[in-house]
């Protein structure tokens, strides 16, 4: 039985008897007490007449007596009954209301609800575990990105602010423990559509729950998960998790990056960050000596990605033995004479990386103070103090949330974009520099969207078929099919062959297409449509090839070729000897 109806059944038995129980003595009473008629003759009612007074008696709404003036003993018994019917509704509709309040029933019907959300969905959707500063950030990308979500949050506030969010796509949403197995299959971990789950909950121990459910119930599912620990990273990673996500190993890579180079860390920027948003700019941290404040995981993952740039480090710790600090200087790095005894004068960076966010903003102020053209890196570890980081003029801020969101969005977007961005390292600064500037021409201040297209018969039918019997190139596919003497605004990052697995970076335009290639393609978001459209529509790509607008269908054929002018006719040709 449905858990609605049998929650509802359950708690509404008791009312439901009281309700009949006081129908059926009103009812009786009426049959049985007698009456009188119009001529002054004994006449009782009948159940149909006794079921009709009371019906419309018992809510208080009072139509009159029927057939006949009731008689002296019938009205005392109407008006027992109107009491005991009164205050039987009234006990009904009391336990309704406790009923709508229960969470046990609220829970039903969100789970119903949600349930009958996931079956009307027919696009591929992914699940996120978790909604808070990382996972709102992530949906929100991801919708931005036209692909279907589904949220589970054990907070109902949480819950709540999802309904309440400004979305054009309804996101379902069930307040309930991510990592119970049968949370996950509500949420339709075992649907056809369903096409990855995302692990975002603060609690590592639950998020590697979700990681060992999905791969036990549903092997086919890739499954990505946030780590805080390198323990829990390397338990993940070994039954095959597809990826683990640790933001503080993420951000000293990319640290890292930027310090290697700046417009490689500004490409990976802007194909990771939220599509629409606006575009990152250029950092450029300097080389030197460089005051690192917090030993703890975030300090030694920025240390090590600093010493893999050879940089020389000043570690400032307020716990050594704590953190397994040897040598370092002993203090918060909150104070002026623990900054200058790390050096702080003579050093070109430092890094605010404590676990509390006051600190970290006292120790970039008292740096500056001391060393005014420090670059300042500091760690935000709550996205309620966004403004004051701001304030502060931090030249690059770690933000938890933003992190994990975009090395997620960056594997959830297209396969093949994890691949580019690794290829894209091993690439001069010279080609970047072009890369970033394609982008920027395309897309102008905003991120770009990023997205994949497969040359295959159920994504690419008219594409496929039009291969079959003549060349199509790079630059033909990417004309605008409103006017096709111009180009989409959109550029291909990497084609990757069917055969052998051959990856072409940024190919040119006159690239030759093949069946079964994958393209990784960037630009403004309605390039999206359009290019979907001409890979499906045998016309709009005929129009894109030949410049002919063609009629389609028999009826419009038949038309034009009614109103096209004929050849003219001599008077020999019509026979005519004179």
């Amino acid at each position: 039985m449905d858990k609605v109806l049998f929650l509802f059944l359950r708690r509404m038995r008791t009312p439901l008897l009281v309700l009949v129980a006081a129908y059926s003595i009103a009812i009786g009473g009426l049959v049985l007490v007698p009456g009188l008629d119009d001529q002054g003759q004994p006449w009782r009612m009948s159940f149909f007449h006794a079921f009709y007074f009371v019906t419309y008696t018992a809510p208080t709404i009072g139509f009159g007596e029927i057939p006949y003036a009731f008689s002296e003993a019938q009205r005392m018994w109407a008006s027992v009954s109107i009491y005991l019917l009164v205050i039987a509704w009234l006990y009904a509709i009391g336990r309704v209301l406790g009923l709508l309040g229960d969470p046990a029933f609220k829970l039903a019907v969100s789970r119903q609800a949600l349930n009958r959300s996931i079956r009307r969905m027919h696009d591929p959707f992914f699940i996120v575990c978790g909604y808070g500063d990382t996972g709102s950030l992530l949906v929100a990308a991801l919708l931005r990105r036209r692909k279907r979500v589904v949220v589970i949050d054990i907070k109902q506030d949480r819950i709540n602010d999802l309904l309440l969010s400004d979305t054009d796509t309804h996101v379902p949403g069930l307040c309930a423990d991510a990592s119970d197995s049968a949370s996950l299959k509500t949420a339709g971990l075992g649907h056809p559509a369903c096409q990855g789950v995302v692990a975002l909950t603060d609690d590592d121990n639950a998020n590697l729950t979700i990681a060992i459910t999905v791969k036990l119930l549903n092997p086919r599912l890739p499954v990505l998960c946030r780590a805080a620990t390198r323990d829990t990273e390397r338990n993940m990673e070994s039954f095959g998790t597809d990826q683990v996500i640790n933001p503080f190993a993420t951000f000293g890579d990319r640290l890292a990056l930027a310090l290697h180079s700046p417009v490689h860390h500004l490409l990976h920027q802007w194909l990771s960050s939220v599509p629409g948003s606006d575009l990152p700019m250029p950092i450029y941290p300097p080389a030197g000596r460089w005051v690192l404040c917090g030993f703890g995981r975030f300090g030694k993952a920025v240390q090590a990605g600093l010493s893999q740039e050879g940089v020389e480090t000043v570690i400032v710790e307020a716990d050594p033995e704590g953190t397994d600090c040897h040598g370092c200087v002993h203090g918060r790095g909150t104070e002026a004479d623990t900054l200058q005894e790390a050096g702080i004068t003579n050093a070109v960076g430092i890094v605010a990386g404590t676990d509390h966010d006051a600190n970290n903003l006292s120790i970039l102020v008292t740096a500056r103070q001391l060393q005014p053209e420090v670059f300042t890196v500091g760690r935000q570890n709550r996205d309620q103090h966004s403004d004051l980081f701001r304030a502060a003029r931090t030249d690059l801020t770690m933000r938890h949330s933003e992190v994990i969101a975009e090395a997620i969005l960056a594997h959830l977007t297209s396969t093949l974009l994890p691949q580019f961005l690794q290829q894209a390292r091993a690439q001069d600064e010279a080609w970047a520099n072009e890369v970033v500037s394609r982008i920027s021409a395309v897309t102008g201040e905003r991120v770009p969207a990023v997205w994949s297209v497969a040359l295959e018969p159920d994504t690419a039918p008219a594409l496929l078929e039009r291969l079959a019997t003549a060349p199509i190139t790079l630059d033909d596919l990417l004309r605008d099919p409103r006017q096709r003497d111009q180009q989409i605004p959109c550029i291909a990052l990497l084609v990757q062959r069917d055969d052998g697995g051959k990856r072409l970076l940024t190919p040119p335009g006159d690239t030759s297409l093949k069946p079964g290639d994958q393209l990784l393609l960037a630009g403004q978001g309605r390039s999206v449509a359009r290019i979907h459209r001409v890979l499906r529509d045998s016309h709009a790509l005929d129009y894109l090839l030949t410049g002919q607008d063609r009629p389609q269908g028999w009826i419009c054929r038949g038309l034009v070729g009614a109103l096209r002018p004929g050849p003219r006719h001599t008077e020999t040709d019509r026979g005519d000897t004179t």
